[in-house]
């Protein structure tokens, strides 16, 4: 079969590239912008790509053109193909009718933290033998990819809420049928697609409602958001899951807590079992995504301890608070976090790891609800156990979004520029420092730039 992918750069779309390569596809794509990481690793497993949305690229005509969610009515390719009669489908559809029939699927729902636990997982089936199947939305430590077929009958799934395609608005989620569905947590995100929260809440409610009877919730107890998902219907048994030394077996099937105070030891819980373990992370979000990813591998039939000892060996996720660079003293970080929980808990987890230490911000507010001002009233309280904030702010930006920061003083800076910022940065940083970029795209390259510039510093 022929697969021609429309969008074939994106994080999902390249995934979907490499699995069908995977399959033994015959497999071509475009994108308006042909770019590393993806584009890296698509050709390396020798994907043909076509820079840009020319007619032209779908002669020879593929068998089927599967069209991502970033493309719309109006695109030059996409009018082609409605034109011509092609065959066309959606990401996910495809996922579904061609590699999801007959496995044993395990879907990471939730806001935040969809991309670690899938990793996690991932990662704990793989150490366990179990040769997985994954697609995941971002590049983990210990495979080095976001996709693969995978040999084994489990498939890991990272199950975004986000709509599939211009042709059907439902969530992406609802096309996997997972036998296994980790909630993980719930809140209001994608402003442009979701009115508010009931509507985000009823897509969870369709995918709850594709969880067989004999299959497994795995779900956030402490989160109310998600018990007011399973009330809405659940015809499948749950299993909670919480933090805390002093929660029962009466409310978490699954416990978790910390064994120290820099967080780099762990305990978790099973009713009357247990295991400890050590790892690199840190932060309270980072043990209930580990216990989430912990809890689901019970259903294909990874013990406890097997289970904890493999989070020993976890790498980590790219971007997910990566350490990048160590310059003169000075760490410098790469985070995704463009929500005001995930900002708060990824600086909550750096600042007990090493409470000591200075810990610069740089955030690029980039997501569409973030700039849709839907954050304003809770970012500036999200920062501000950070030593210092830089914004970058473009010029048309609402004026309104400048009233988020007021309450962080002087310690707020709003720039509209790079190099100021590259500047400013340059000039402020010291030995024992933690730099940190949080942004969930490019970000102009600052991070590196930065980088080069504290290395060129060091050397004069």
């Amino acid at each position: 079969m022929h697969v021609h992918i429309l969008g074939i750069c994106g994080t999902f779309m390249a995934g979907i590239a490499a699995i069908a390569k995977g399959r033994g596809h015959t497999v071509t794509g475009s994108d308006a912008n042909v770019y590393p990481p993806m584009s890296t690793q698509l050709e390396k497993l020798g994907i043909s790509l076509t820079e840009g949305y020319s007619p032209e690229q779908l002669d020879p005509v593929p068998d089927v053109v599967v069209i991502g969610n970033a493309m719309s009515r109006g695109n030059p390719v996409v009018e082609a193909v409605l034109d011509r009669g092609l065959i066309y489908t959606s990401g996910p559809q495809w996922l579904s009718d061609h590699v999801l029939a007959g496995q044993h699927v395990i879907a990471v729902s939730g806001t935040h933290g969809k991309t670690t636990t899938a990793s996690m997982l991932a990662w704990i089936l793989e150490d366990a033998g179990l040769d997985p199947g994954f697609l995941i939305g971002g590049v983990a430590g210990n495979f080095e990819v976001t996709a693969r077929v995978g040999g084994g009958r489990f498939f890991v799934v990272e199950a975004d809420e986000y709509d599939t395609a211009f042709f059907d608005k439902r969530a992406k989620f609802v096309h996997y049928r997972p036998r296994t569905a980790i909630l993980n947590n719930l809140e209001f995100d994608h402003a442009d697609i979701y009115k508010d929260l009931d509507a985000i809440l009823w897509q969870f409610h369709q995918l709850l409602r594709t969880v067989p009877s004999s299959g497994r919730v795995i779900a956030n107890g402490g989160d109310p958001n998600i018990g007011r998902a399973l009330d809405q219907g659940c015809w499948t048994p749950v299993e909670r899951f919480g933090l805390g030394a002093t929660a029962s077996s009466d409310d978490f099937e699954w416990r978790a807590e910390f064994s120290d105070a820099g967080q780099e030891g762990f305990r978790v819980s099973h009713g009357e079992l247990f295991a400890t373990g050590q790892w690199s992370l840190s932060g309270e979000h980072n043990l209930e995504n580990a216990l989430a990813a912990v809890a689901a591998s019970a259903s294909a039939g990874v013990s406890l301890q097997a289970a904890v000892d493999a989070l020993s060996r976890f790498r980590g996720v790219k971007r997910r608070q990566e350490l990048t660079a160590t310059v003169n003293g000075v760490e410098v970080y790469d985070d995704f976090a463009h929500h005001p929980t995930a900002i708060r808990r990824t600086i909550d987890g750096l600042r007990k790891r090493s409470p000591s230490a200075r810990l610069i911000i740089a955030l690029e507010p980039r997501s569409n609800t973030m700039k849709m001002g839907v954050h304003n009233d809770s970012l500036g309280a999200a920062l501000s156990e950070a030593d210092a904030v830089f914004i970058y702010r473009p010029a048309d930006f609402d004026p309104a979004f400048d009233a988020a920061f007021e309450n962080l003083g002087d310690k707020a800076r709003l720039i509209g520029d790079y190099e100021q910022m590259i500047t400013e940065l340059s000039g402020l940083l010291r030995s024992g420092d933690r730099m940190v970029f949080m942004s969930n795209g490019g970000f102009g390259a600052v991070r590196q730039r930065l980088t080069e510039a504290l290395e060129t510093k060091s050397h004069a």
